[in-house]
């Protein structure tokens, strides 16, 4: 089994833009977020669990669920937020499990916007930090989900600073439209194909 490097960064800071880049370079890419989206409406054990703490109303009459509730909770109450992390978490670790198995590559990436805060980090070999001005950040977050300023800065609230997470980070991609990405990426993928570690 090759290296886990752990992405992670705050909402808006381009992570996914990072990952892509790594992709492009035969790097496979396992996205924690995505995966537990798809589980929240495949998974029967999670289904059940959601509609027992949160009422049928959490999902909608075609099975999907409701987004706009969903967030509704997992912004406004951070008991509940731990309730559902406690119910999901498990469930994407062993999704991820069973994907690496079926790896072959010198190395795997594992996306997480939690990485840190649920203390998966640990089981990282290496870990990068993406990070971008927050206006920055707040412009690409009100686009992509066409919401507004104060609900950006409301979710922003809810993440670790990143002064938090440099101090875990292995090292840190800046992806603010300004500093070269590309390079930084080659480099970093080099250096672990290579050396089996980052610096």
């Amino acid at each position: 089994m090759g290296f886990t490097i752990g992405i992670t960064g705050g909402i808006g800071s381009g992570k996914s833009t990072v990952c892509k880049v790594f992709k492009l370079l035969g790097v496979p890419v396992f996205e924690a977020d995505v995966v537990a989206k798809s589980l929240i409406h495949s998974n029967p054990k999670i289904k059940k669990e959601l509609i027992h703490l949160f009422g049928s109303g959490i999902y909608m009459n075609n099975g999907t669920v409701n987004r706009k509730k969903l967030a509704q909770i997992i912004f406004n109450d951070d008991i509940q937020l731990a309730k559902i992390n406690a119910l999901i978490h498990p469930a994407v670790k062993e999704e991820f499990r069973r994907w690496q198995k079926r790896q072959t590559t010198k190395y795997v990436i594992h996306e997480a916007a939690v990485l840190f805060e649920s203390g998966l980090y640990k089981h990282m070999d290496f870990t990068i930090l993406v990070t971008a001005p927050k206006e920055e950040r707040l412009k690409r977050v009100m686009k992509r989900d066409n919401i507004s300023k104060e609900m950006v800065l409301k979710r922003m609230e809810k993440q670790w600073t990143d002064e938090q997470l440099r101090k875990l980070a292995s090292i840190e991609i800046r992806n603010d439209n300004r500093s070269l990405i590309l390079p930084k990426i080659i480099k970093t993928d080099k250096q672990i194909k290579q050396y089996g570690k980052i610096w």
